[in-house]
């Protein structure tokens, strides 16, 4: 008998629906990315607005392991409804990038254990584990810096940023950047921690878009806001 939640939809019944979304052109692009799924992310979306917030279908679809499964549940969940273990637990399953990106930002920041798994995952040996850390470190750096010691951060950077792995890497060098853009005093140590270690400098960059290299993102971004 298939699970049926509070609301009366079942489990299989929105598993099926996400087959029927499968688009194998959407799912070659994702698989470029690390994403192993086919469901167009405004087709996904539109599936979570019609089912509204449902916490217990949210923990069964992401129970399944099915990335497109995962993502809905991270639409439709309640973000503050989650333990502490249970988020730590999510994290670690998180392997391809968009889910752990969306678990990231969609709820984790939202929980109120928020600072105490940033504290714990940006020292974990596991570095997707610690890019979550260093993903939630810089959203403080740009909202809450009270209590962050910014120059301890440029220190871990500047030591460990070049040799880490890419996900790891990727959340380093936004910390960094995000520190030159918003903290004036530190913005000439951040600039010319990314010179010498020209972290993403070959990055390739689309058109009308700025560089992941942090003293090119850090310049334009400063020069956009004396601009306005």
């Amino acid at each position: 008998m298939a699970a049926t939640t509070a609301a009366g939809t079942t489990v299989a019944e929105v598993v099926a629906e996400l087959a029927a979304l499968e688009d194998p052109r959407a799912r070659e692009v994702n698989e470029r990315h690390g994403d192993d799924h086919g469901v167009n992310l405004g087709k996904l979306r539109a599936v979570a607005k019609r089912l509204k917030t449902q916490q217990d279908l949210a923990r069964r679809l992401w129970e399944t392991g099915d990335t497109a499964a995962r993502l809905l549940a991270l639409l439709i969940c309640r973000p503050k409804a989650f333990e502490r273990d249970e988020l730590d637990v999510m994290v670690r399953e998180s392997r391809t990038p968009k889910v752990h990106d969306w678990l990231v930002n969609y709820v984790v920041r939202k929980s109120p254990h928020a600072e105490e798994l940033r504290t714990a995952w940006s020292a974990d040996p596991d570095p997707v584990v610690a890019s979550a850390g260093w993903a939630l470190t810089t959203e403080r750096v740009a909202k809450q810096p009270d209590g962050l010691d910014l120059p301890g951060l440029l220190d871990v950077i500047e030591a460990e940023m070049r040799d880490a792995p890419d996900r790891l890497q990727w959340a380093m060098n936004h910390c960094l950047a995000q520190i030159g853009i918003e903290h004036a005093e530190h913005r000439a140590r951040a600039i010319d921690i990314g010179e010498r270690l020209q972290v993403l400098r070959d990055h390739p960059t689309p058109p009308n878009c700025t560089s992941p290299f942090a003293p090119v993102w850090i310049a334009e971004m400063v020069r956009r806001r004396h601009e306005q």
